[in-house]
């Protein structure tokens, strides 16, 4: 089947939230992990890769995206997405910025748009600001962010250091008054030079005018909301097909394990609810991770009852995780808790576990790279984009989902195995 659109998303959480989405239109999704060692081949009409480069050193970023871009092209893609959190994670050289002029270069795009917004997670734009809910992103749970803390919550600001051509604001009063309103502001600021323009929404609605006015835009940016309303439109004019998926949601038998790494004010609460229900559990110690090894913990989940689903995570307050930055450095600390979960999750494949919950983008990203997982289906939604998938892994077919650190409510963890047994 002939693919029409190309996404890359920076991270594997991302990924799947993003196919999650687009899902919803019924037109079928493939997503990749990696950039695929062979040419394209049994291609869907939206194509994702899913890359782990959220916080790469820019170059290796935009190397990286541009191998991406490539195989999309040769997929026979006609319009590409840069995908990237809806909390605009970011650190301050990149690499959005870079990522997205890079891309534009290759595909001849003059402007492109930046929407992170994602209403339904309580993610919007206004006036070139980026809320989480009520408060403005500098002052929320993200400003603590081990890796990339957000400290200002004005898009043009962050994004105008990380470009080489001027950035522009399409505000939510022009947004407001419609398609053919917003395209007359791109015109315009696209005659003044302007080529990186951020966009305001603050509800769904905005989605949709937004996509209408950018659908032939060769290069979109954004969260994953400002694509989805993007297949109904070209489904209308003919340019895809809706079809019957051609993906398998089996998986073969066997008990679940939650993996959690990130430390997002929302994970905190779904592992202390979680706890809370008395499941078996094992906090990893980053500065005992470095001390002793993985050794600790692989032997506690080999004693494990398949019967209950053991919980091995890394999530704490941002003070504890201050803490093991400092003993530690931030780069080694992430990797340390990424090394051993993934080994965990190698470890509960081999010994029969079918049902992965795994929390946090950079966990993700290492648990589907140790489960040799290069291709998922997509399966039912459990939150606002953080969809179940499926996948071969070792030969066995299993269950996963790879959550965003802060999607989904506090019962998450159990609401997901809840889902998959229906």
């Amino acid at each position: 089947m002939a693919t029409f659109f190309g996404a890359i998303a920076d991270d594997f959480t991302g990924a799947t939230d993003l196919a999650g989405l687009l899902a919803r239109s019924g037109v079928p999704v493939s997503l990749r992990m990696g950039v695929p060692t062979e040419p394209p081949r049994d291609t869907a009409p939206l194509e994702i890769i899913a890359l782990k480069c959220r916080t790469s050193p820019v170059d290796e970023a935009i190397q990286e995206t541009q191998a991406a871009l490539q195989w999309l092209k040769d997929a026979g893609a006609q319009r590409f997405f840069w995908k990237y959190c809806s909390t605009f994670d970011s650190t301050v050289k990149g690499n959005i910025g870079p990522v997205a002029e890079a891309l534009m270069g290759s595909l001849g795009a003059s402007q492109t748009i930046y929407c992170p917004a994602f209403p339904e997670n309580g993610r919007a734009i206004f006036m070139g600001n980026l809320f989480v809910g009520e408060q403005p992103l500098s002052e929320s749970p993200m400003k603590d962010h081990p890796l990339t803390p957000m400290r200002d919550s004005n898009l043009t600001r962050l994004l105008a250091p990380q470009t080489t051509k001027p950035v522009g604001l399409a505000n939510r009063l022009v947004v407001a008054k419609g398609a053919a309103s917003l395209a007359e502001q791109l015109s315009q600021l696209a005659s003044e030079g302007v080529a990186h323009v951020i966009v305001d929404a603050v509800a769904n609605d905005d989605l949709y005018i937004i996509a209408e006015a950018c659908q032939d835009m060769v290069l979109l940016t954004g969260g994953s909301a400002v694509a989805m309303p993007l297949p109904e439109l070209w489904a209308k004019q003919g340019r895809i097909e809706r079809s019957p998926a051609s993906t398998s949601s089996s998986f073969d038998p066997g008990p679940a394990i939650v993996l959690s790494g990130s430390c997002s004010a929302m994970t905190n609460r779904q592992v202390a609810d979680f706890l809370a229900k008395g499941g078996p559990s094992f906090k990893l110690d980053p500065l005992e991770v470095a001390e002793l090894g993985s050794a600790r913990v692989l032997n506690w989940l080999a004693a494990q009852d398949a019967s209950a689903t053991p919980l091995i995570y890394a999530t704490a307050a941002p003070d504890a995780v201050r803490a093991a930055q400092e003993k530690l450095g931030v780069e080694r600390a992430g990797s340390l808790i990424e090394s051993t979960l993934a080994a965990c999750a190698e470890e509960a494949r081999n010994v029969g576990y079918r049902r992965f919950v795994v929390a946090g983008g950079e966990t993700s990203g290492s648990v589907a790279k140790a489960l040799g997982v290069t291709r998922l289906d997509i399966g039912a939604e459990i939150a606002p984009g953080v969809p179940w998938c499926f996948a071969t892994s070792e030969n066995s077919r299993i269950a996963i989902t790879l959550k965003s650190g802060n999607f989904g409510n506090e019962q998450f963890f159990s609401k997901a195995l809840e889902v998959l047994d229906r």
